[in-house]
């Protein structure tokens, strides 16, 4: 494949994974300060799939889209105001979710029970920007930020990572075999 190719694709899996993150944001249940949404389901899957750039950039241009005011973010919202705002920390957590989830897989393989401890890795940094950015912005105690921001979380977290690995192995598998995305070389021990 020629690199005019490798770029073409490299752009469609980010706008493509970009978009689907925009589409299960809108799943949501409310609570008073950060709704529980699909968005990190989203990144799990298109962490699992592409891996950790093209993962990443993906987490990049949802970012983009909804700071420049698309509607994209949870509960239909966007625009500078929720990254800087109570739960932009989650937001920028995406990106590096989707790195790091990436690189576990890239540097292990793309099987069920690896893609299940990276994606629980995954969430727990979700989980970690999203906190600290809470405690900041609005002025918590640490006790505060976690019962806000992480213990409402954790039991839906462990049943999203589960489904993003189960389902991001699958479709992976999938889309290699259709050659739609390059297989990642794996290190031999």
């Amino acid at each position: 494949m020629d690199q005019q190719n490798k770029k073409l694709r490299l752009i469609l899996n980010s706008a493509l994974f970009a978009a689907l993150t925009a589409i299960l944001a809108q799943i949501d249940i409310p609570l008073p300060l950060i709704p529980i949404s699909g968005q990190t389901l989203a990144v799990g899957i298109t962490a699992t799939i592409l891996g950790s750039k093209q993962g990443a950039l993906a987490m990049i241009c949802y970012a983009v889209i909804g700071a420049v005011g698309a509607p994209v973010f949870a509960s239909f919202s966007g625009g500078v105001h929720v990254l800087v705002g109570p739960s932009g920390g989650y937001v920028f957590g995406f990106i590096v979710t989707a790195y790091v989830t990436g690189w576990i897989l890239e540097k292990t393989s793309f099987r069920l029970a690896n893609a299940l401890i990276a994606n629980i890795v995954g969430m727990v940094i979700t989980l970690a920007f999203g906190t600290v950015q809470l405690k900041f912005i609005l002025d918590y105690t640490w006790n505060a930020a976690f019962l806000a921001g992480v213990y409402p979380f954790i039991a839906v977290g462990i049943i999203k990572a589960v489904l993003a690995s189960w389902i991001g192995i699958a479709v992976r598998k999938r889309l290699v075999q259709a050659n739609l995305i390059l297989e990642t070389k794996q290190k031999v021990a």
